[in-house]
């Protein structure tokens, strides 16, 4: 088995309070200066800068898990990815079609811009990605898995936009993958809150909006490859593969 680092939940300029440093060439850079082997991309209900992000790593020799932080009905933050393009493209229509058309203010929550390989912006996005979608977390568990992806509720112990500031409890017929937990969680002080999903493995990532934020903490990851089929493994801790955090 290998260990590899992971930082799981990063946000790019298409996030509307995403810095406007975090471009995919330097969320890279950061990455490798970082020693991290895997990051997911996560931006708030879209993927639109996930296969940009994993084109630019191959070089690098970063695995990029493609996903999304999602806003469901109930305003509870969740991590999705997925094992392809098009399956990723799949749940990019469901979150379009799902996602209310508010507008963005961008004097308020800033600007939401796609760029290319060379950092020139290619489109701004008028609708705030800030805004819940019209599905449950029911719903949109179903959908993810329905597409053979990732299921994690984010960052348990904040206050707000958390399964637990939302809902109270974690549901116990909530198919989940894992449990996300922010960088300075101590890890006693959330497992009462997990009731029933006690089992499930903890990953904390940096949700980082900053450049200088990526990579701050880290899961490990120990597992034969980098491969989204492994990382699922290594999840569900099958075939002795498993995750750690510090």
């Amino acid at each position: 088995m290998n260990k590899y680092r992971a930082d799981l939940h990063i946000h790019t300029v298409l996030s509307p309070c995403g810095n406007l440093e975090m471009s995919p060439a330097n969320i890279i850079k950061k990455a490798c200066e970082k020693g991290l082997d895997i990051i997911g991309i996560t931006d708030h209900n879209s993927t639109r800068h996930c296969k940009l992000v994993s084109k630019l790593s191959e070089l690098a020799g970063i695995f990029v898990l493609m996903g999304a932080e999602v806003t469901t009905r109930e305003e509870v933050h969740c991590l999705t990815f997925f094992e392809n393009d098009s399956k990723l493209d799949e749940f990019q229509r469901y979150l379009e079609k799902h996602l209310p058309s508010i507008p963005n203010n961008t004097e308020k929550f800033g600007y939401q811009v796609v760029v290319d390989e060379n950092e020139d912006i290619i489109e701004q996005i008028d609708f705030l990605l800030l805004s819940a979608l019209d599905q449950s977390i029911e719903q949109i568990e179903k959908k993810v898995h329905s597409l053979g992806g990732i299921f994690i509720p984010a960052h348990i112990d904040r206050p707000s936009y958390s399964i637990i500031s939302q809902l109270g409890f974690i549901p116990d017929d909530l198919l989940i993958d894992g449990i996300e937990i922010s960088a300075n969680c101590k890890t006693r002080s959330i497992m009462p809150s997990i009731g029933n999903q006690l089992g499930k493995s903890l990953i904390r990532s940096s949700d980082a909006h900053y450049i200088q934020d990526i990579g701050k903490v880290f899961t490990t990851f120990d597992m034969e490859s980098r491969t989204f089929s492994e990382i699922k493994k290594a999840l569900h801790n099958s075939m002795e593969r498993n995750v750690s955090i510090a």
